[in-house]
């Protein structure tokens, strides 16, 4: 079985190439501000759109897109105030998660639109 690390390179890597295929301009991947991580920021129709990024082999445990958590949503509106601080972008900013299940030789891609909003931004 795959490292947690190695799952979530392979599932980045997947939900990069599937947004690029639906008309998203891939920005940044693995942006870093004070220990928080963007997985994906991109653009499309004048929109800032930052990725959460959730892959597992199964779900007995929970769906990959629940283990974006509050406190999770939480860090990562944080961090994308200070991407937009560091670019001078204003734009408007939406959220979304792209949850992926590895099983057995199948693989099972969701992108959720809008799944959180922020707390502040």
């Amino acid at each position: 079985m795959a490292s947690d690390k190695v799952l979530g390179e392979k599932g980045e890597e997947l939900a990069t190439a599937y947004l690029r295929r639906h008309g998203y301009q891939v920005v940044h991947r693995n942006w870093i501000w004070n220990h928080k991580e963007l997985d994906i920021v991109c653009k499309k129709d004048d929109l800032l759109i930052v990725v959460e990024v959730k892959a597992r082999t199964n779900q007995a445990y929970e769906r990959p897109q629940d283990a974006v958590t509050l406190k999770k949503q939480r860090h990562i509106t944080e961090a994308t105030q200070a991407y937009m601080d560091t670019y001078g972008l204003e734009n408007e900013v939406r959220f979304d998660v792209i949850s992926i299940l590895f099983h057995q030789q199948q693989t099972q891609l969701e992108h959720i639109q809008d799944a959180f909003h922020p707390f502040e931004l």
